[in-house]
């Protein structure tokens, strides 16, 4: 039976991600998202972890595609961009160098990680301890941070919206 549930699971997600990348249409692409997103889910209910299959499905399938959604109605990107030409040329240069930090983050957060579980600093197993831990942390000692990301995904729209407007077309 797992292997029934994990074989379908990962062709949702596997479907989804094609999908994102296949599809013309945004609308179709977060569509896809979703349904990878959902797949995802299910891999953390067979997996046991409810609490974050729960965040997966309310979090990422539902408040970041919806807030996806808006931002993609709102601009009305329904016309096909000539990727050809770049706006900004120091766009993809820029992108190269963000991706390989964040990679390069990512490995040396895992390899400090690695270490750490290697030298017997264990995480707390014990259930549900550590989702209070994870809450009286979050919004007790990193609430600021917390907020400010709020803040900053209001500004990223904002920005968004700004940068992408149309200037209005002559009537006359």
């Amino acid at each position: 039976m797992d292997l029934v549930v994990f074989v379908l699971a990962s062709a949702m997600v596997l479907a989804g991600a094609v999908s994102v990348v296949a599809m013309r249409s945004p609308v179709h692409a977060a569509l896809g998202l979703i349904l990878t997103l959902f797949g995802i889910a299910v891999h953390f209910v067979a997996l046991e972890a409810h609490f974050l299959a729960a965040v997966q499905v309310i979090v990422y399938a539902g408040a970041i595609v919806v807030l996806f959604l808006f931002v993609i109605m709102l601009l009305g990107v329904d016309n096909i961009e000539d990727l050809r030409r770049d706006p900004l040329p120091i766009q993809r240069p820029v992108a190269l160098v963000v991706g390989l930090g964040t990679v390069t983050l990512v490995t040396v957060a895992v390899l400090r990680t690695r270490d750490t579980m290697a030298e017997g600093e264990a995480l707390d197993a014990s259930g549900d301890s550590n989702i209070r831990l994870l809450a009286r942390n979050l919004f007790s000692d990193q609430v600021l941070a917390f907020e400010l990301t709020s803040v900053l995904l209001i500004v990223a729209i904002a920005g968004t919206v700004l940068l992408t407007r149309r200037p209005p077309k002559d009537r006359s």
